[in-house]
């Protein structure tokens, strides 16, 4: 089942089941999914976004909201700081299963070897086939520093 199928699907459930966190994150994966098409047609691409896209938008979208609970928390508005992990915990259901430390480092050394890259400056080429092989299961910013380690040292 491709993402937009799956998004849809549990609109529909959290609708039946009056599960208003769901209901309004699954609206707003839907809405930024939407902007990211048109933004995607406006680029010259037939197509909307794919899949891997999609599992990009959803860890920046994580992001956004971990970023937001951590302000919310400091600020001492709580009830908002859960209301963003929350919302955190139904994106994440859509993500795959994430590669663990270990893991991360053995598709690191993978990417790096199959590549050729062997400094620094190949970091963008290493990346570039991270993103599109491990999108939605890898920590971007932790594999950005594995691959700066790798390649550095």
């Amino acid at each position: 089942m491709d993402k937009r199928t799956e998004f849809t699907a549990a609109l529909k459930t959290a609708m039946k089941e009056r599960d208003q966190v769901t209901i309004s994150t699954v609206r707003l994966m839907l809405a930024a999914l939407k902007d990211r098409d048109i933004a995607s047609r406006t680029q010259g691409k037939a197509d909307a976004i794919s899949d891997a896209e999609i599992l990009g938008m959803l860890q920046s979208m994580i992001k956004q909201r971990q970023e937001s609970a951590d302000t919310y928390s400091k600020a001492g508005r709580d009830e908002l700081a859960r209301r963003e992990l929350a919302e955190i915990s139904v994106i994440e259901s859509f993500l795959p299963r994430q590669l663990d430390e270990a893991e991360m480092k053995q598709a690191v050394d993978e990417v790096v070897a199959a590549t050729g890259a062997d400094d620094i400056k190949a970091m963008g080429k290493v990346m570039a086939v991270l993103r599109a092989d491990y999108a939605g299961r890898m920590d971007m910013a932790a594999a950005s520093a594995l691959v700066k380690q790798k390649l550095a040292g």
